[in-house]
């Protein structure tokens, strides 16, 4: 996969800077699309990140519903993003729950690559079982 530098941070950028942490040691050309990795930050927040049709998406690693990893799920050629556990399926952009049982929104991760290594940053605030970020 090619990443694409665009709208990226560039080599040298201060990635925590403007709040973007590395994902541990994964690379962008590690993920062929439709996989999905678990990745613990330093912090130990667990993400699930994927490729979902050559673009790098970022998630909590928990689902919603019962806490199961999503990194164990599947990822369709839609988009979306299955728990195997009870089936819930989350879309892997925008986090929305798009088949119960879940009720509540994973919380996204906006992702940038940088010199190959992927960067995240929390998305959609107010997802994450009810949990801000700041």
């Amino acid at each position: 996969m090619s990443a694409p530098t665009e709208g990226f941070v560039r080599a040298g950028d201060a990635g925590a800077a403007d709040g973007f942490v590395r994902a541990g040691d994964l690379g962008a050309a590690d993920l062929a699309p439709g996989e999905l990795r678990a990745v613990t930050l330093a912090d130990g927040e667990r993400l699930c990140i994927g490729n979902h049709a050559g673009q790098l998406f970022a998630v909590h690693d928990v689902c919603p519903h019962a806490e199961f990893p999503l990194s164990e799920g599947a990822l369709y050629a839609n988009g979306e993003l299955e728990c195997c556990f009870h089936g819930a399926k989350f879309d892997c952009r925008s986090g929305a729950v798009l088949r119960g049982p879940a009720e509540e929104p994973v919380a996204t991760w906006e992702v940038r690559v940088m010199d190959g290594a992927v960067w995240v940053r929390p998305g959609n605030a107010m997802a994450d079982g009810g949990r801000k970020r700041v």
